[in-house]
């Protein structure tokens, strides 16, 4: 089964899907964890310290070939593993970062999308982009401003994809996240590839 779990910067994805995939292991599961980054926390830091601002394209174009080598590679591991792959991050997160910033979706991460095994559910954290900004300062291994994380969210609901992702508040303490999705992801049928992505509750 795979799983993708989505959302912007400080929704918890990566703690959730850590935590997610140390459950499945610790009751004897089989579970894998993948991740499709693209190195937008360090060039975002780069960034910063220099006082510069990448052109959207230039970023865009530098993360999308990381990202898409992420996936391919990260998607033939998933062919080869038995049991629970959760990915943390996908080419949606590509598309909704060009929404963002206003670039077009263009050709190749669509066509990939279509020619990439559809996951079991995509499942998106949701969390207000003012408590994301509010991790995010907490943390501070990464800066990202209020405005690029609402435009982010914004990004990915106007994703044609985004009416088939499972939302789940990711508002909540990490573990209780960790333990709704949990409950989900032991819901899902596994169902043939060809099928279409999971809809919505």
């Amino acid at each position: 089964m795979l799983i993708v779990l989505t959302g912007i910067d400080g929704s918890g994805k990566s703690t959730a899907a850590q935590a997610l995939v140390s459950a499945v292991q610790a009751r004897g599961g089989a579970a894998l964890l993948l991740n499709n980054h693209a190195g937008r926390r360090a060039m975002s830091v780069f960034s910063a310290k220099l006082g510069i601002r990448l052109p959207a394209r230039a970023a865009d174009a530098a993360e999308t070939i990381f990202r898409v080598w992420n996936v391919l590679l990260n998607h033939l591991r998933t062919s080869r593993f038995d049991g629970l792959v959760v990915m943390d991050r996908h080419l949606y997160c590509q598309l909704a970062l060009r929404a963002a910033k206003g670039l077009p979706r263009g050709r190749l991460l669509p066509w990939l999308l279509a020619a990439l095994p559809a996951p079991d559910a995509v499942v998106h954290l949701e969390v207000d982009p003012r408590l994301a900004h509010e991790r995010i300062k907490a943390r501070g291994s990464d800066a990202e401003s209020l405005e690029d994380l609402a435009a982010f969210d914004d990004g990915y609901r106007r994703l044609p994809e985004y009416p088939q992702f499972v939302t789940v508040d990711a508002s909540v303490p990490a573990p209780e996240l960790v333990r709704r999705l949990d409950a989900l992801i032991s819901q899902l049928p596994p169902r043939s590839m060809e099928g279409p992505l999971l809809a919505p509750n």
